[in-house]
């Protein structure tokens, strides 16, 4: 095996430690082409469809890839913002928000994000943080509730460019966060801001993205973490248990997935008498597709067509303080025992970020 030539070794230079955000992906742009790629890479992930692969290569090409695209690129294109990409755009914030708390605690940290899926791929960023000079990298997949299709997946990407690596860094991942204080206050946040302006509606709806229901029974804990995370949110913000509903969205083919499923569940609450609901995807940190597209407009059609009054879609925590003063929490809380050097002055990118930071903070106030 040939392994990756190692960046030029410099005596005396301070070994560093990096932080790396992944996120699931996004297209380029909302075309047939870009979405085409995506998809493409995405639904090759055997993490993520857990069919023989002979069978799944000639659904795949055959029929999902010549039809998919074009459908997908339609609804990309009706979210998509003047900066790109809803996900990539709430990703990079969050990124250079996150520097700035962290800069603020006084950690000089190298902070960069990366997608399993598109660009920046893991590797790109993994190669990048050996550049500057890291030896520490904590990996933080940015999925509060631990999937094998998602957070697993995460990590077969960073152990796959480790196959190809002579001097590897030390690695640690944060693996969930879905029980986490600060995570848990950040959502009850958001849903109290959201009331507070608009009012409270007849039922709190939590949609989580979907698995298939065999994963459950092979073992995942998406499922459990799920209903925890909305427990402990209910919880927090007072619910009664039949004022709040955890749903499962996104579907994908024949097979059974984790239920109930959201779209069924909006509209029998429709057809039951609830004229308002108020609907939050805690599983999401930023919006993306499945939370503008999918809930925000499709959830809002199914619930407003049934017979409902009044369909409230509550942002993900994107940008919020609250969210971002917790996933720094959580990373300090996963450095500790790493030695990491304090800035005496901030560097450039630090100060760029704690701009970004005080502007973010007045918009909020």
């Amino acid at each position: 095996m040939t392994f990756a030539t190692e960046p030029r070794f410099q005596h005396g230079q301070a070994p560093k430690t990096g932080v790396l955000l992944v996120n699931l992906g996004t297209p380029e742009s909302p075309t047939p082409a870009a979405l085409r790629r995506y998809l493409g890479q995405f639904l090759s992930d055997p993490r993520v469809v857990e069919i023989p692969r002979v069978i799944w290569w000639l659904i795949l090409h055959g029929i999902v890839l010549r039809v998919r695209p074009a459908k997908s690129a339609a609804k990309y294109a009706s979210i998509w913002m003047k900066e790109g990409s809803p996900l990539r755009v709430w990703t990079e914030k969050q990124t250079t928000l996150l520097a700035g708390f962290l800069g603020e605690q006084g950690h000089q940290l190298i902070v960069k994000h990366a997608m399993r899926y598109g660009q920046p791929s893991i590797a790109s960023q993994l190669d990048a943080f050996k550049a500057e000079g890291a030896h520490r990298i904590l990996i933080v997949p940015l999925y509060p509730q631990y999937s094998g299709a998602t957070t697993a997946s995460v990590m077969d990407d960073v152990f796959s460019w480790g196959q190809k690596v002579r001097h590897l860094p030390e690695l640690r991942t944060i693996a969930r966060f879905h029980d986490d204080a600060g995570y848990i206050d950040a959502l009850a946040a958001s849903v109290r801001a959201h009331w507070a302006s608009h009012g409270r509606a007849d039922k709190l709806v939590m949609s989580f993205h979907g698995m298939p229901e065999r994963t459950l029974h092979l073992g995942d804990p998406y499922h459990c973490e799920c209903l925890k995370t909305g427990r402990l949110l209910a919880e927090q913000l007072g619910l009664k248990a039949d004022e709040y509903v955890v749903t499962f969205q996104s579907r994908f083919g024949k097979a059974k997935w984790l239920q109930p499923y959201t779209e069924p569940t909006l509209r029998a609450l429709a057809k039951a008498g609830t004229q308002r609901v108020d609907v939050i995807c805690p599983g999401f940190v930023g919006d993306c597709i499945e939370t503008l597209e999918e809930i925000a407009m499709e959830g809002k059609d199914a619930f407003l067509s049934s017979g409902g009054q009044e369909f409230n879609y509550i942002p993900c925590l994107n940008d919020r303080l609250e969210w971002i003063r917790a996933l720094s929490s959580l990373v300090e809380r996963h450095l500790q025992g790493w030695p990491t050097q304090r800035a005496e002055q901030p560097s450039a990118a630090v100060l760029a970020a704690q701009r970004e930071l005080a502007k973010a903070s007045g918009a909020q106030q």
